[in-house]
């Protein structure tokens, strides 16, 4: 959802949509194209073309279906200066990305109104406000239908088990009044919505889903009006307002249920996107704290976030300390602690204590807005699937038409009446709904299953690709491995003790920003007391690939410089036996061709906690893993061969993790690539699908089709085993649609289903699709398989390194 997130003091709120007058709604309208009120409902993004360009979210009301969706597309691309449109009917919002020199938010929300559907900007007031009232108008005309049902069925008894002779002509009419007058608060309010998207669909010559159920209603209503008014007329004297009743109560409670389903489902992505405050204390000049919205904050100012508030922007701490959950964020559950200094994340929640915060950066600047744009692109994607499912359903409308006119045509001649009620059985039975819902509603469930675990779906065609992988590709630094190496061992030799040796090696260390070197600071600084510097390091250079050198003295020491070297064993130039972990050698140079050594030190890359688990559920799942690095293949084998993995590579350059990527994608692999989105950004975009950290460049750079927020590796064999089954969802929700129309359409046409029987069928079938999707949205599929191998694994993990 778009955040309403760095808005001018100037922006005004935008009235409720429901209620207001036309002039009213052309005001609000008028309103959005002051480029000030753009940043509440959109951002600027870069185009092709030439000029100032905006991407912008709407929530729309009014939509049903999938060809509701493919309406209000072709709507807006017909004004001129919008490039792109894609509106989803399962999350009902549109993404419009338009040219501001050539058009203004007023004329493609007018272009949406005058298609029969209204428009609201996508901020988080307004969308609220419209699923709330939404629900409420659901709620009361589902209320109304089964209440105006159960009297008309009430009345309706007598007639079935009525003997001849029992019922007189006088009570029977009565009987037909009392029924039409209940049924009238049905037909002129429960089917509102139908009636009113079917008067559109006539109006712009179209044809959507309600189209055909209101013709059903209408004709089942003016059939009974008929037979109540004029008995001996052409249609006779029977009525159907139970069975009139009965349908619209049905497809209401399925429109309701899908309702509050698909809701859901939409929720669990809105969860995820809707962790701003809508206010926060900002201190003002007299040094109090004023609660102002967070649209009115401007860089530098001073906020304070109080235990349980979420922080709205990203920035510094400069006062009081708390711990932070920043779980949407990285991924990691355990809250860290925040001090003075520190720096906070947007969207990350504040546990204990109130504290001071500067802002740094906010809105779409901030990582919390990248996530959001990424979100919000990726939920109004159309899968292949659902692409297909939309280009049948409009063909599928006229198809429905066509066969409800040859069933009456068949059935004419022999008897009027039930001709007409034939061809309203099969208007109804037969909309497309349960086809246009398979796909982009199991597809959202997932999507937002995977963000509350951490991972972000930049891509939802990417699901369906992920379920027919059989190799994974991992990079090893920063991916199997943190990106830092940690020190195992130290060995000092020319009269120092090891830890003189490491402050030492620390001091020079400090001057490069090498693996190797910030793990020798880091240890310095774990194992060591800080205090004043005992050494003086002055002249320092780093030769790539080799090492460290440097004059060095003792502060407060007499004697001359020395020049100390640290690095590889060809740099301090001494031989060393081969170890199976990284060695970085210390010495003093005597003269321009000889070194003395000393001190030794031992690093190992650290494995991520939980690798072990994860490549052993990779493999119960039959996928294949591989390692591609650009590191020196002695490293590279180190961690492979503790992971446990048996085909690996090192030492590749970008190029040859391409073509290494291509030739397994030759032989017939569907490959996945797991990198830290840096030097890795080719053979991420080659991939079939790829996984990429989160922390290691800007998400909106990341060319990946996930985004781990966090560094647990086990997201990798759960997403991709979520992703089997989503496919498997939208499957059985497929043949269940083309199965039920394949079985229901005949027995309409045969004059065997009667409209209520119609109804009940429509609304469980589109139910049935909906509650089959939601099943993925409960949880993550845990690696309960492998609970059995966690202990092993996680020794394998932690097993020291042998040669």
């Amino acid at each position: 959802m778009s955040k309403s997130f760095s808005v001018p003091a100037t922006s005004a709120p935008l009235p409720q949509a429901q209620g207001v007058s036309a002039e009213q709604l052309h005001s609000v309208e008028n309103l959005l194209d002051d480029p000030a009120e753009w940043p509440a409902f959109g951002r600027p993004v870069e185009s092709a073309g030439e000029g100032n360009h905006w991407e912008s979210h709407l929530v729309i009301e009014g939509m049903h279906c999938a060809t509701c969706a493919l309406t209000i597309e072709d709507a807006l691309r017909a004004v001129p200066g919008i490039e792109q449109v894609d509106v989803s009917a399962a999350t009902q919002r549109a993404r419009v990305v338009w040219a501001a020199d050539a058009t203004r938010p007023s004329q493609w929300l007018n272009a949406v109104r005058k298609a029969g559907y209204r428009a609201l900007p996508a901020v988080d007031e307004a969308a609220r406000a419209q699923r709330v009232r939404e629900n409420r108008r659901a709620l009361w005309r589902l209320l109304v239908a089964g209440f105006c049902m159960m009297q008309v069925m009430m009345y309706a008894w007598p007639a079935y088990i009525a003997q001849p002779g029992d019922l007189s002509v006088e009570m029977e009419s009565l009987l037909r009044w009392a029924s039409w007058v209940i049924t009238l608060p049905v037909v002129l309010f429960a089917c509102g919505p139908f009636f009113s998207s079917a008067l559109a669909d006539v109006y712009h010559r179209r044809i959507s889903m309600d189209l055909p159920v209101a013709l059903g209603m209408a004709i089942t209503f003016g059939v009974s009006t008929l037979g109540t008014f004029q008995p001996e007329g052409l249609f006779g004297r029977e009525v159907y307002y139970d069975s009139l009743t009965m349908f619209v109560f049905f497809l209401l409670t399925g429109r309701w249920l899908e309702l509050r389903l698909r809701e859901r489902t939409a929720g669990a992505l809105e969860a995820v996107m809707n962790r701003l405050p809508d206010s926060i204390e900002r201190r003002s000049g007299d040094g109090s704290f004023v609660r102002v919205p967070v649209r009115r904050l401007a860089v530098g100012d001073v906020v304070r976030v109080l235990p349980g508030e979420a922080f709205p922007s990203d920035g510094r701490l400069t006062a009081g300390s708390s711990r932070v959950d920043e779980a949407l964020l990285t991924g990691e559950s355990a809250p860290r602690w925040r001090t003075v200094g520190a720096s906070v994340c947007a969207g990350s929640i504040n546990l204990e204590a109130a504290v001071e915060m500067e802002v740094v950066r906010l809105g779409a600047d901030t990582r919390f807005g990248e996530i959001v744009a990424l979100m919000e692109s990726a939920s109004l994607q159309k899968p292949r699937l659902a692409q297909l499912a939309d280009r049948v359903a409009r063909p599928f409308l006229v198809f429905v038409l066509l066969a409800a006119l040859a069933a009456l045509l068949w059935w004419w001649p022999r008897d009027p009446q039930h001709a007409l009620m034939v061809a309203v059985s099969v208007l109804i039975v037969t909309c497309p709904c349960a086809l246009s819902l398979a796909t982009p509603v199991a597809m959202l469930s997932a999507a937002g299953a995977l963000a509350r675990e951490g991972v972000l779906v930049r891509n939802l065609q990417a699901l369906e690709t992920l379920a027919g992988v059989d190799t994974v590709v991992f990079d090893k630094t920063g991916t199997l491995t943190l990106d830092r190496m940690v020190l195992r061992h130290t060995e000092a030799t020319g009269g120092f003790s090891p830890s003189t040796a490491l402050e030492l090696a620390a001091a020079l260390a400090r001057h490069s920003l090498h693996p190797v070197s910030r793990a020798l600071v880091a240890a310095a600084e774990q194992a060591l007391p800080q205090g004043a510097p005992s050494w003086d390091v002055s002249e320092v250079v780093e030769i790539p690939g080799r090492g460290l050198s440097a004059q060095v003295r003792t502060i407060g020491g007499t004697g001359p410089a020395r020049t100390l070297l640290l690095g590889s064993a060809a740099h301090v130039g001494v031989a060393l036996p081969e170890r199976d972990c990284v060695q970085v050698c210390m010495g003093w140079a005597e003269d321009a061709a000889s070194c003395r050594l000393s001190a030794r030190f031992e690093l190992d890359e650290q494995l991520r906690g939980d690798a072990g688990l994860s490549l052993c559920a990779l493999a119960q799942a039959g996928i294949a893993v591989q390692v591609l690095s650009g590191d020196r293949s002695a490293s590279v084998g180190r961690v492979a061969r503790r992971a446990g993995i048996a085909n690996w590579r090192g030492d590749c350059t970008p190029t040859d993790k391409l073509a290494a990527l291509c030739a397994l994608q030759a032989s017939g692999h569907r490959v996945a690539m797991v990198g830290d989105g840096l030097n890795d950004g080719p053979v991420l975009a080659a991939a079939h699908v790829s996984f990429a950290f989160g922390s290691a460049v800007p998400l909106a750079r990341l060319r990946s089709d996930f985004v781990m927020l966090g560094g647990q590796l086990r997201l990798i064999a759960q997403s991709i085993v979520l992703a089997r089954k989503t496919l498997r969802v939208v499957r059985q929700n497929l043949w269940w649609a083309a199965g039920y129309n394949a079985l229901c359409v005949p027995l309409a046409i045969a004059g065997w289903m009667p409209a209520w029987l119609a109804g009940l069928g429509m609304a469980t079938s589109s139910l049935l699709v909906v509650l089959n999707a939601a099943r993925l949205a409960r949880a993550m599929p845990p690696l309960a398989p492998l609970v059995e191998a966690q202990a092993q694994c996680t020794s394998l993990v932690h097993a020291p390194m042998r040669a």
